[in-house]
């Protein structure tokens, strides 16, 4: 069936800048109340015959990412969509997003975009805007659709709850929680067994997920023998976690959780998920968000040109909501050099796979 994305449109984009104006047409305080201008904002309009434009989207989107997200559009609603959907394709984009402050139901459809489950836990729930739209949308362009169906979204409520955040929406994910078990108690309990004090590091986060769920397959993946995440403290405060560290690499051994020495490369993690496993992934949120971090995110599913990730994590203050974060395309290149640490380069993650596919591996 024909859908609105396939018209074409003669589209113009421009930058968008704080309190500019779009034509005759009256736009949302929201377009000026944050500062976007690390998302790339700008304007996607449809000019009549006379020059005026007759719609106009804002857009913005995460750098080193494969995806638009329009953040509302106004005057003939379905043309400016219509124009962005093609603004997207003709960069090789994954994927256009549509946040839901505006946007109807009837109007997405008509655009061949799929209504997406309105995340849990905090904010939203109180009608908090500052975490974001209730609802939004989602087109996957030129076929690339992940197989699987996706995750719940859940947005971690603290600043170091990342790891635990991502294990369990894996396990949601998966159907080892339900959905109304995501909460910030469980959040807060699986951190609790995973930290390095603050963080989660990543044989201690493995071990947390083994011992949370023994029928799990999982195995940790850290190309380095010395201890992580540490660089950044004083040399009295690292070396206590060191030792922890260490005790995490017994329990490890202990428990049955193999850690891999081996670098793994992006080839592995796509293979893993398109086996429907899920991949824990350490990266640094320097090139998406501008903070040189550590930081956890799920990945769990894989299109042309790149992998489909949930970060737990979306920086209000920018403009960035749970749309970004959830189901978030990156290209393996992209995500490659995110989740290649210093000061060797190393590369930590846990891959937790189903039982079903472990029992077919291993008779």
């Amino acid at each position: 069936m024909p859908s609105q994305q396939e018209t074409p449109v003669t589209s113009v984009v421009v930058p968008f800048e704080a309190g500019m104006a779009v034509g005759r047409h009256e736009v949302p305080e929201r377009w000026h109340t944050v500062d976007r201008s690390a998302h790339h904002p700008h304007i996607v309009a449809v000019a009549g015959e006379g020059g005026e434009w007759t719609a106009a989207a804002l857009v913005t989107a995460r750098p080193r990412t494969a995806y638009l997200k329009i953040v509302d559009a106004v005057g003939d609603v379905r043309a400016a969509v219509a124009a962005v959907v093609g603004h997207a394709r003709r960069q090789g984009l994954a994927q256009v997003k549509w946040e839901g402050w505006t946007a109807s139901c009837e109007d997405a459809a008509a655009a061949g975009f799929t209504a997406l489950r309105p995340p849990l836990g905090q904010g939203l729930a109180r009608g908090d805007e500052t975490a974001g739209p209730a609802t939004g949308y989602v087109l996957w362009l030129d076929g690339g659709t992940p197989a699987q169906p996706p995750p719940p979204y859940y947005g971690q409520t603290t600043h170091f709850t990342c790891g635990a955040v991502t294990a369990l929406v894996a396990q949601a994910h998966a159907g080892k929680v339900s959905r109304e078990a995501l909460d910030r108690r469980a959040e807060l309990t699986l951190w609790r067994d995973a930290t390095n004090f603050p963080a989660c590091e990543p044989v201690g986060l493995g071990v947390a997920v083994r011992r949370a769920w023994p029928s799990s397959p999982v195995t940790v993946h850290l190309d380095t023998d010395r201890p992580v995440l540490l660089g950044h403290l004083p040399e009295h405060e690292q070396e206590w976690r060191a030792i922890l560290q260490r005790t995490s690499r017994t329990e490890a051994e202990r428990t049955g959780v193999p850690v891999d020495p081996h670098h793994l490369p992006m080839t592995a993690i796509r293979a893993a998920v398109e086996r429907r496993e899920h991949v824990l992934l350490l990266i640094s949120l320097d090139a998406m968000l501008g903070f040189d971090v550590p930081h956890w995110v799920l990945c769990h599913g894989a299109v042309p040109g790149a992998l489909v990730i949930d970060d737990p994590w979306a920086n209000t203050a920018t403009g960035d909501t749970w749309l970004d974060a959830h189901l978030l395309p990156v290209p393996d290149t992209a995500l490659d050099t995110m989740s290649t640490h210093a000061p060797d380069g190393f590369r930590g993650a846990v891959t937790v796979a189903s039982e079903a596919a472990s029992t077919h591996d291993h008779p």
